[in-house]
């Protein structure tokens, strides 16, 4: 496994990348087949937050944690991927996962656990023309965190969401 750590507004100490290695190391256990670990540790104000992505064999898993300690945020980032591992170690089928993934027993994986995959409800709605302002404006009108519309510029449909930051975000088709 071969573990990328960047820092932004923060010095990297010796001990701070061991502690990285020691604990994103810790998926090595779920498989072979992990390529590059991007590990990026930031510092904004008092809160310190680590982005985790991870290349397995077509997937990426992809983790963020903010806490004001960033031992505790490594921490929770790679529980948090050790969740979706477990996760799409139960849907993938037979023949990835035993190609893939090695058997590994999960402390809290239950069935009952699982998300149900249907569609629950169904729902049509015209998407007019309008400005990304518009669209987010709309969107803050009816108390959402997306919006779907047809963009004015380009006729094509878009998305306008909320970070979890509290910015905006925009996804456009790729032409």
């Amino acid at each position: 496994m071969n573990i990328n750590i960047r820092g932004k507004h923060i010095e990297l100490t010796d001990a701070l990348k061991e502690y990285v290695m020691k604990r994103v190391g810790k998926l090595a256990k779920y498989s072979d087949e992990f390529m590059d670990v991007q590990v990026t540790l930031l510092v904004e104000r008092d809160r310190h937050r680590v982005e985790v992505t991870a290349l397995l064999n077509g997937i990426i898993l992809r983790g963020e944690e903010e806490t004001e300690d960033m031992y505790s945020s490594i921490d929770m980032v790679v529980e948090k991927l050790e969740r979706q591992i477990d996760k799409y170690r139960t849907r993938i089928n037979r023949r990835m996962r035993t190609k893939v993934l090695k058997d590994h027993d999960p402390k809290q994986s239950t069935a009952a656990e699982e998300p149900r995959e249907e569609i629950v409800r169904h729902k049509k709605f015209s998407a007019k023309p309008m400005s990304v302002e518009e669209a987010i404006m709309q969107m803050n009108l009816v108390g959402h965190s997306f919006f779907v519309f047809t963009n004015s510029e380009s006729q094509e449909m878009n998305v306008v969401y909320l970070r979890n930051n509290g910015d905006y975000g925009l996804l456009q088709p790729q032409t």
